[in-house]
């Protein structure tokens, strides 16, 4: 079902949608409609990243930062070493 909306944007900025709707051959409505919808579909991905891990894991994401050269491998070798000597 389709509902009328009324938007009060600069004249430039209409001006300029419109020369883009009419280069890529769809109506100011649809480019419009297909803004939100993908606004949407980001709004979307980001939640179902954040539900990929717990909350505690989303919320210590990014607080460590460690080196390029880091390599996990070799610490951790190093302290099973360190603790089985």
């Amino acid at each position: 079902m389709d509902v009328k909306l009324t938007v009060k944007l600069n004249e430039v900025s209409i001006a300029n949608a419109k020369q883009y709707a009419a280069q890529t051959g769809i109506s100011l409505s649809k480019l419009i409609e297909n803004f939100f919808d993908g606004i949407s579909l980001q709004m979307e991905g980001e939640k179902q990243k954040e539900n990929l891990y717990s909350p505690l894991v989303n919320e210590l994401a990014g607080i460590i930062s460690l080196p390029d050269e880091f390599d996990y491998k070799t610490d951790y070798e190093n302290y099973l070493r360190e603790k089985y000597e």
